[in-house]
């Protein structure tokens, strides 16, 4: 037999060359293979130590657990749970009434993902003849996997048991069940049994800042960070890693990022990662680019790390970049990055078609596309970027769907205009599983753009009473758009009067929207001066009125809005609308003259305004500049950003071709107008995507039936 000194001359050997295994054979001794397995840094190493377990015919609980533990660590959890099925199935495998072991076995479980069968064997434990009585290392890597279950009722029945045997104070059963009860959303009871702990270590602190964090209180977990500081307990790893996702002041984090370098942590590529994640949160996207730059060995994380960090900063064309670069280092990127790149695709304002299908080509090509995740963010990218059918083609062949998916599609019928076929699928929805309060958004969101009075209330009614979900604000605003896009303005405050909770900006900025399709001077005024109160810095909410009181005459009063913003330092966000020509984006402002073809384009677009005022076109100059001369107002109507994108794709595109635009606010009323008789009058498809919804222009019409 060799010493342990030997065995671990053999492993360093085999750790320096690890292509081959050690010169020398490795004893038959099940604690030194159990040490061996613990330190084993990879596969290669660890298989070979696994084939001369068994070719040792070593069969020994203790190694069998180690094994697992490592198998999981390493990304194979089967493999170890295969290890641990014959004592998990039958427990008379274990040495009568030796804790340790049973200790072993659930916390194997617990590492290899078997959380419930952790579950059941410490049930079993605890029935009379179970045979061992749990102590102090049993309840965390149980109630580790209470936490994981959400068996948050079973966590508490594991919390009376600790304290029934008394191990409730035991440090590491309080800081397992700080961490279980945050998890749940107890934050009191966490808080509590917090505030109770004389002595407190790192994993303590640790615990409680995470409860904090996920539960929604990042600045309590900011302040109990620095109280930890005060205390002179000395953070580690984790500490900073779940402390960073609080950060969202710059300050803060140059802060805590000197604090990390402090304590020679700043060299783990994980923490870099995190660090990476914090600076962008934080606005602060060319420092998380530097910080990139810099990693000397990058991981899959860093790199989807900083493709979130742009698909976050809407810098959509330098995450796919970076994406690029990615593939041609034959770095092949995981469900993580992938969705990264999907949902950037969704939610950028210059993302194109073209994007979303090259995402989904190589989420076939590298195998992904079955992952339920990556297929429902690869069919709201098809969504967002106007192509339903696309969408609906994925949908339909989804082997497996959840409440995410569905609520998903849905939505995309909605955004589009087709609230009959968002119907019909929540209808084919509710016979498969329960919605839940998002899906219930999604078809009455539906509902409101196309106008389904009847089949809106029905849905709102039939969340409580058939489905016991309480409404929230989006609910009810949804409501709220719905009356009011059908003009009845008075039922729609009525309903907001009546409400059991106190409506909140969702629900008034409905009301006011209403207002821009059928103004109200009244209900306009009600409705902005709560705007005003609850989201003062919302600049669209003041020209949306201001638009209002144009439309009704009142210049006087539109004036005092444009003032009032001025005093308050609110801010217009410029209007913008994009093309995609030739794989090249073309970003167009109001009287826009830096493209090249300028000339050409403004030329057309005068011959294009004679040819759809001939067909009936009567330019709305309520959505034109003020306080001018008539005639100037139509010509400023004449140069939106809408119409010279879309002229622009005319005298670019083939007779046959689709137009697609991407307006960053709401589409102008007489930019919609104007757009239904250039579709009419140019025989063109005009696809436009704006801040609200999708319009699908052709011959005339427009999808959305003015119901917008």
């Amino acid at each position: 037999m060799f010493p342990r000194s030997t065995v671990f001359r053999a492993l360093h050997q085999w750790r320096s060359n690890a292509d081959r295994p050690p010169s020398l054979p490795l004893p038959p001794e099940p604690s030194s293979f159990a040490t061996a397995v613990r330190s084993s840094a990879s596969l290669r190493v660890l298989k070979p130590l696994h084939a001369a377990v068994l070719r040792h015919h070593l069969d020994d609980l203790v190694l069998s657990v180690a094994l697992a533990c490592r198998y999981s660590q390493l990304g194979l959890p089967r493999a170890g749970l295969s290890l641990l099925s014959p004592a998990a199935a039958d427990p008379s495998l274990l040495p009568a009434a030796d804790t340790f072991f049973w200790n072993l076995l659930v916390r194997g479980l617990v590492e290899s993902g078997a959380h419930d069968r952790a579950l059941a064997l410490y049930r079993q434990m605890r029935e009379p003849r179970g045979g061992a009585q749990p102590n102090n290392f049993t309840f965390p890597p149980v109630l580790k996997a209470c936490s994981y279950l959400g068996d948050f009722e079973e966590g508490v029945k594991v919390h009376d048991d600790a304290a029934e045997l008394g191990y409730d104070s035991d440090v590491f059963v309080r800081n397992s069940l700080i961490s279980m009860y945050g998890k749940s959303g107890a934050l009191d009871t966490a808080k509590r049994l917090f505030d109770e702990m004389p002595d407190r270590s790192v994993v303590t602190w640790t615990a409680m800042i995470g409860a904090f964090a996920q539960n929604g209180h990042p600045e309590d977990a900011l302040a109990l960070f620095r109280r930890m500081l005060e205390e002179r307990v000395r953070p580690n790893r984790a500490t900073f890693l779940t402390v960073m996702p609080c950060v969202i002041r710059c300050h803060d984090a140059d802060d805590l990022h000197k604090l990390i370098i402090r304590y020679h942590l700043e060299s783990e590529v994980i923490v870099q990662n995190a660090i990476m994640g914090m600076y962008s949160r934080c606005g602060k996207i060319e420092q998380a680019r530097k910080l990139f730059d810099g990693i000397a060995e990058k991981d899959l994380a860093s790199w989807s790390s900083m493709i979130e960090a742009y698909a976050r900063a809407d810098m959509f064309e330098e995450a796919m970049k970076l994406f690029r670069n990615m593939k041609l280092l034959e770095i092949v990127p995981d469900r993580v990055t992938l969705l990264g790149v999907t949902c950037g695709c969704s939610n950028s304002a210059v993302a194109s078609l073209r994007h979303a299908r090259l995402i989904h080509g190589f989420a076939i090509r590298s195998l992904l596309i079955e992952d339920l995740m990556v297929e429902t963010a690869v069919i709201d990218s098809y969504v967002r970027r106007g192509s339903l059918s696309s969408a609906r083609r994925i949908f339909d062949q989804m082997r497996e769907k959840n409440l995410v998916t569905w609520s998903t599609m849905i939505s995309g019928y909605g955004m589009h205009g087709r609230g009959v076929e968002a119907l019909e699928l929540f209808n084919r929805m509710k016979c498969l599983m329960k919605p839940d309060h998002i899906t219930f958004v999604s078809v009455l969101s539906a509902c409101s753009h196309a106008g389904l009075i009847v089949e809106g209330w029905q849905c709102f009614n039939s969340m409580t009473t058939e489905f016991g979900i309480v409404a929230r604000a989006e609910h009810y605003a949804c409501m709220v758009d719905l009356l009011g896009r059908a003009g009845q303005l008075e039922k729609a405050r009525e309903f907001i009067e009546k409400m059991p909770i106190k409506p909140d900006s969702s629900v008034w900025g409905s009301l006011l929207g209403a207002c821009r399709i059928h103004p109200d001077a009244k209900i306009t005024e009600l409705a902005a001066t709560s705007l005003f109160e609850l989201d003062p810095q919302n600049s669209g909410r003041y020209i949306l009125l201001s638009n209002i009181y144009t439309s009704l005459g009142k210049i006087e009063e539109a004036h005092s809005i444009r003032v009032l913003m001025r005093k308050r330092g609110v801010k217009k966000i410029a209007g913008y609308t994009v093309i995609e020509l030739n794989n090249k984006l073309y970003k167009f402002l109001v009287g826009d003259c830096s493209n090249p073809q300028s000339d050409l384009m403004y030329r057309e677009l005068e011959r294009l305004m004679d040819r759809i005022k001939e067909a009936g076109y009567v330019p709305n100059t309520n959505f034109a500049l003020h306080d001018v001369e008539e005639e100037t107002k139509v010509k400023s109507l004449y140069m939106h950003s809408e119409k010279l994108a879309i002229v622009f794709g005319l005298i670019n595109t083939g007779p046959e071709s689709t137009i697609r635009i991407h307006k960053n606010l709401r589409v102008c009323g007489d930019c919609h107008t104007a757009t239904k008789f250039i579709s009419k009058v140019t025989k063109r498809k005009i696809v436009m995507r704006d801040s609200h919804r999708f319009h699908h222009f052709s011959d005339g019409e427009c999808s959305c039936g003015d119901y917008w």
